[in-house]
């Protein structure tokens, strides 16, 4: 190597990480003066900094991805052993660990029926994307081509996803964009765009995506893409009334129904897939980050069977069948890993678990709410919730963004990681944002939103 010797000296590692690492979401000057993070150790809800302090665990790796907690041998085991029999082959040829997890996969999503692997969520909704635009030219002569997504939404971070991306400070400096991607509003009741509530909100809301398909002409609309919760968006419960209508629109309208499971799915709400708590029918789903809990990268596309077979029905064409790759897509790490990863999951019973400290986390922000009047709302589906911050619960006047990222900053100054939104909604960055794993205790729950109280006591008062 050069010459060159690495002892994993810590000192040495922060000084090359400061030389020539790119972190991700970071804005890199302030490191000029002071040291990048660099996490060295996990272990179940706990990781280690390069100080060597603890952190409690409280968004599963940052991005809501490892679902299982850290330090899971079992799944390094059967990655490392599939390594050794076969690493890869391009996904125009199957593996064993492929079509075991396909299986299990299918199991637990009844009326899906197949499974196309992929490297990451955004990857995955690019795939569902390509395949709504292939059968309009197919079936519609291009013209059933466009996507409708919701506002507050995010479906990746590459340029057609960003152009189904309903962050506007995340979208920012990034356009053009692709056309044919048409927004629809959100269904945020505490931020109602009309003045009802409960179950006639959720129907309004989702008539509101009924007259953006007729202002844009039904016969020109293929799909809509919507996360069943919205996360990075503010953490969004979907209000009564709203899926069911979502549903007959889509029907009624002959539109594809795309659910992005990028980060509900894999038991993070209390069920395998978010849709489920809702009885939704989707016609295709995507899904990563908890598929695996990080241990290896996958994402899948699982479409209905109808779906598949738009893509053979003419054996005359050789147009006519779903022409793309995704080179990573082949890498047998991902199903191995998945499949240990869902055998965790079944076994130790963690969708119980998610359901039961779910219940435990509202009861604590909740009464955290009653303490700190900048609590304007408690929100979430099994351990994804979201605690959304006010200057005044009257007006509803959201908190300053700079106030919420200072009580991030003093939780991690106290040893536990959460999140909020940050960058991605304008005047709207004022959600706390929690998803721990799923294996998570009531002392660790009772952990994190003491930080949260003491956090709030200092920053507001």
């Amino acid at each position: 190597m050069d010459g060159k010797f690495y002892d994993n000296d810590i000192s040495q590692i922060v000084e090359l990480d400061r030389a020539h690492i790119w972190h991700h979401l970071i804005q890199h000057k302030p490191f000029e003066t002071s040291e990048p993070r660099i996490i060295v150790e996990g272990k179940g809800m706990r990781v280690w900094d390069q100080k060597g302090k603890e952190h409690i665990d409280a968004v599963s790796g940052g991005v809501w991805t490892v679902n299982v907690g850290y330090g899971r041998e079992s799944i390094a085991n059967a990655v490392r052993d599939q390594l050794i029999k076969l690493n890869y082959f391009a996904g125009s040829a199957g593996s064993i660990p492929g079509a075991i997890f396909s299986d299990m996969l299918l199991d637990k999503m009844p009326g899906l029926s197949r499974v196309y692997y992929c490297n990451s969520g955004s990857e995955a909704n690019e795939k569902g994307f390509k395949m709504v635009r292939q059968i309009a030219h197919k079936r519609y002569g291009g013209k059933k081509h466009k996507i409708l997504y919701r506002d507050r939404d995010y479906h990746g971070t590459t340029i057609g996803c960003l152009s189904a991306g309903g962050q506007d400070e995340r979208n920012a400096q990034y356009g053009p964009y692709t056309p044919g991607f048409v927004r629809v509003p959100h269904c945020l009741e505490y931020r109602a765009q009309w003045d009802l509530t409960g179950e006639a909100y959720g129907k309004r809301a989702a008539d509101a995506i009924e007259e953006v398909i007729l202002a844009e002409g039904a016969d020109t609309v293929g799909a809509l893409c919507l996360e069943p919760v919205t996360a990075g968006g503010g953490v969004i419960t979907p209000p009564d009334g709203y899926w069911e209508r979502v549903q007959e629109i889509c029907k009624k309208y002959d539109i594809l129904l795309h659910i992005d499971e990028v980060v509900c799915g894999v038991g993070r709400t209390g069920t395998w897939f978010g849709y489920q708590n809702y009885g939704i029918k989707p016609d295709l789903v995507t899904m990563a980050k908890g598929v695996a809990s990080g241990y290896a990268a996958i994402a899948c596309l699982v479409t209905t069977e109808e779906v598949f077979s738009m893509f053979k029905d003419d054996a005359s064409d050789p147009m006519n069948y779903f022409r793309d790759i995704s080179t990573f897509g082949g890498c047998t790490a991902g199903p191995a890993a998945a499949i240990e990863n869902m055998r965790i999951i079944e076994d130790e019973g963690l969708l119980d678990n998610t359901i039961s400290m779910s219940a435990h986390m509202i009861d604590n922000l909740n009464a955290l709410a009653e303490k700190h009047a900048v609590i304007g709302d408690v929100r979430g589906k099994g351990l994804f919730i979201g605690a959304e911050l006010v200057a005044d619960r009257q007006s509803k006047e959201p908190a300053a963004e700079k106030m919420v990222q200072a009580v991030v900053a003093d939780c991690m100054q106290q040893g536990v990681v959460i999140g909020a939104t940050n960058r991605s909604l304008p005047g709207f960055n004022n959600t706390l944002c929690f998803s721990p794993a799923l294996i998570a205790t009531k002392d660790d729950i009772n952990q994190i939103t003491d930080a949260v109280d003491q956090a709030l006591t200092r920053v507001f008062g």
